[in-house]
């Protein structure tokens, strides 16, 4: 089954956005030929919400969730989400299901956290046996899941469209590819950056990695891709930083996202920071890489 996706996305927080200011937004993605918006979940907006209003002001911009959290809601709520936002937006709605992370399961959400790979197989199965009393979607939204390791990447090949890795390089997108086979779909996220000074750019990149770097199923990912505890130490050795963020000038940053392309990814979505270090997308850069021929720059 071929990616609604495109080839390239954007991944971006949008709650700094009033809803509008997020509808302009996504219809200037869609000019500028990006196949899709990729959105998380976390403490802001309902990400089903915002994505049915977006897409009613659209016309072909594919939404995704990146993730949607299963401890928010129970399968059979997910399952009517699925398939409601499905029908709002036929052939442009892709449901990215992940288990999140222990400390903002438990934590903030006050859940217990279960074990990652069981838990998601129990859900989906769930899913497919819920009850649902409504008028048809005229197709099925997909599925991807967050996936990182071995299980996790096995699951989402064979029980979803693919997957959708956070905060991984290039390498592990080869292992993906390797581990899920030719027919998954693999649909990494890209943290991008402008800014050819290292130390600019490693401050800024530090200051957005500074969160993931502290979450366990990222740091036994990269472990697992020869990272060493060391790397994670003070915000992040260099090798580390350079690995999850791509920074540099235009040629640099495109280079990056071809090696995904290169390693096996279908679709790479990219989330660009501002060289400020302020919150929101540097859509300046999302301009210059924009796939549409002639893309002007803000």
């Amino acid at each position: 089954m071929a990616t609604p996706l495109g080839t390239l996305g954007v991944w971006a927080f949008i709650d700094g956005m009033s809803a509008p200011e997020a509808a302009a937004f996504a219809r200037r993605l869609e000019d500028w030929g990006y196949g899709a918006l990729w959105l998380p979940e976390a403490v802001g907006r309902d990400p089903f919400t915002i994505i049915s209003y977006m897409a009613a002001k659209t016309e072909k911009l594919v939404f995704a969730t990146g993730i949607a959290n299963i401890y928010a809601r129970d399968p059979m709520s997910m399952n009517a989400i699925r398939r409601t936002v499905g029908e709002l937006a036929p052939g442009r709605f892709v449901l990215g299901l992940g288990v999140s992370h222990a400390p903002l399961v438990a934590d903030i959400r006050g859940h217990d956290y279960g074990k990652p790979v069981t838990t998601m197989r129990n859900y989906l199965e769930k899913m497919e046996q819920a009850l649902f009393m409504s008028v048809q979607a005229e197709q099925e939204a997909p599925i991807v899941l967050a996936a990182l390791r071995t299980n996790m990447l096995k699951l989402a090949a064979g029980k979803a469209a693919g997957a959708h890795p956070y905060f991984v390089p290039p390498e592990h997108t080869a292992k993906a590819r390797e581990t899920m086979g030719a027919d998954a779909w693999l649909c990494p996220e890209q943290m991008v950056l402008l800014e050819t000074d290292a130390d600019k750019a490693r401050a800024v990149a530090r200051q957005h990695m500074a969160t993931y770097i502290e979450l366990p199923n990222y740091r036994n990912n990269l472990l697992e891709l020869g990272f060493s505890t060391q790397d994670f130490e003070n915000g992040g050795s260099d090798k580390l930083v350079d690995a999850i963020v791509a920074w540099g000038d235009e040629a640099a940053i495109r280079a990056r996202i071809q090696a995904h392309w290169d390693a096996g990814a279908d679709h790479v979505t990219i989330q660009a920071f501002r060289p400020d270090g302020e919150m929101g997308p540097d859509e300046d850069l999302l301009a210059r890489l924009a796939p549409a021929a002639g893309a002007a720059q803000l």
